[in-house]
């Protein structure tokens, strides 16, 4: 049996090397590449020679974001088998959980997962399985209890059209740089817009109002 092939994507090469050591002498596993940006990821692994199973990701990167570089790697127009990708980032909020895994993503570990944490769950993901740190396991477990559906017909009456707007880019996984640029807003305004949301909805963080709005069919 050939070797899982892991290209790391991380901006910190202290990490990289530290995942490269990691799999160093693993008779099944071995590192195909890496880069410090999503960017470059996406031209090599585009490359019609790039080998790839698993692909590790970290969701805060220059430019394009883990996120949206695992969306990309997932478009339909890429053409081929997408490699799975598996997330470790040092982030394990439930809006960025949340994204990642509605980009395409087959797991999610944070920064402190051990050696065999690692080897295994590239193992279990290039197996087509799904993993997650028990960290992250507790909040989506917390994340799914927690979701009830809003009837679309009645859907957030009490929100301004501003409101429905930024709700909406909320839905589509913006971070709020990302809302006050598309709304030419500043970043103070989007917080205090989000701040009404949250009150307004009864709900308690990001991901409560980023499923709520999607069960209404914003962010489509």
């Amino acid at each position: 049996m050939s070797a899982v092939r892991v290209y790391v994507v991380d901006d910190h090469p202290v990490f990289r090397d530290g995942v490269r050591v990691a799999l160093e002498n693993v008779p099944d596993l071995e590192v195909a590449g890496e880069s410090g940006a999503g960017e470059d990821a996406l031209t090599a692994l585009a490359e019609p020679d790039a080998e790839v199973d698993v692909v590790l990701m970290d969701l805060h990167l220059p430019g394009c974001s883990g996120v949206e570089a695992t969306r990309q790697l997932n478009s339909p127009g890429r053409g081929g088998r997408p490699p799975r990708v598996l997330v470790m980032s040092a982030s394990v909020e439930d809006d960025a959980v949340v994204a990642a895994l509605r980009a395409g993503a087959y797991g999610y570990l944070d920064k402190g997962a051990s050696r065999a944490e690692l080897l295994g769950a590239v193992r279990c993901v290039a197996a087509g399985g799904a993993v997650f740190s028990p960290a992250v396991a507790e909040r989506l477990s917390r994340y799914f209890s927690a979701l009830h559906t809003v009837p679309a017909g009645r859907a957030f009456p009490q929100l301004t059209q501003r409101e429905r707007e930024v709700l909406d880019l909320i839905a589509r996984s913006y971070n709020n740089r990302r809302i006050a640029r598309e709304l030419v807003l500043s970043e103070k305004t989007v917080r205090n817009h989000i701040s009404n949301i949250f009150t307004k909805l009864g709900v308690q963080d990001r991901i409560a109002a980023m499923l709520r709005a999607r069960e209404a069919g914003l962010g489509e």
